[in-house]
């Protein structure tokens, strides 16, 4: 009984947390875009510098050796775990949504979306922000989330960290939750939903949750890299295979938008992705 409570108010928990994610960020991005525009005079010349260390420029020119390949790997690394595009992991999200228009190629279009806001605007809102501060040091102790409160504390004062925590928290509470349902889910089509295998999940899910807030920030991140490599490297394979019906879709799409029509998908039309589609949803 207390079990049921527990998890139940975990839930209402979780819920609320999903409301107040979109306000912290909107919020987050506003003092972002209002440290910018205090600072713009300052920003063309932070953008050449995080586009000249992302390709190796800045390396090369002071004759680091394999600085452009050490600068886009860790580059890549930390896009992927920023975004996760090309892992596989946001389809879960499409595929509980009611994509508007009723059509596969406009929730593509959302995931995309959703790519460009959290890289192009909020990871870049943050480089800026750290970078304008001037509280990092290449090699210093700061890293992560250290150095962005420091960053805002230089900004905006003492209410800064304590802001950044409070958005960490909801942000890395709900990301718990979102790939807890995602691997849920996946036990539940692998045939292994049942209690003793939902039971083992939940107990690996709380003692990585627990490993990782106890193991060094380069560790999580080691271990996080790996896992999303094996993801990305499953996926890509399943993105090639289906390419095909991709570019169909896509065409489907944009044909219906230059007639004039909102775009609108019926799989009887199409026989030839029939297959492995259900046909209630796209019907």
């Amino acid at each position: 009984m207390k079990a049921i409570v527990i998890f139940g108010g975990i839930r209402q928990i979780a819920v609320v947390a999903e409301k107040i994610v979109p306000l912290m960020a909107g919020i987050y991005l506003l003092v972002a875009l209002i440290v910018v525009a205090m600072n713009i005079g300052q920003v063309p010349s932070m953008l050449w510098h995080i586009v000249g260390s992302a390709f190796g420029l800045v390396e090369v020119a002071g004759g680091v050796t394999g600085g452009v390949a050490a600068a886009m790997l860790n580059g890549v690394k930390r896009g992927l775990f920023s975004n996760e595009a090309g892992m596989g992991s946001a389809p879960n999200i499409a595929a509980a949504a009611t994509p508007n228009p009723h059509h596969p190629s406009s929730q593509g279009f959302v995931q995309a979306f959703g790519v460009f806001i959290d890289t192009i605007l909020i990871c870049t809102c943050t480089a800026l922000m750290i970078l304008l501060s001037g509280v990092y040091v290449p090699g210093g102790e700061l890293t992560g989330t250290q150095l962005t409160q420091s960053a805002l504390a230089d900004h905006i004062g003492g209410i800064g960290p304590v802001f950044v925590a409070v958005a960490i928290f909801f942000f890395a509470f709900t990301s718990i939750i979102g790939n807890y349902a995602y691997s849920e889910m996946a036990m539940s089509f692998l045939g292994l939903g049942n209690k003793a295998g939902l039971t083992t999940l939940r107990v690996l899910v709380l003692a990585m949750v627990i490993w990782g807030a106890l193991q060094a920030v380069a560790t999580v991140f080691n271990a996080a890299d790996a896992s999303m490599g094996l993801m990305a490297t499953i996926n890509l394979i399943a993105i090639l295979a289906l390419s095909g019906t991709v570019v169909a879709l896509t065409r489907n799409y944009f044909a219906q938008r230059e007639a004039g029509k909102v775009p609108q998908f019926h799989v009887g039309e199409h026989p030839e992705m029939a297959k492995g589609v259900d046909p209630e949803i796209w019907r």
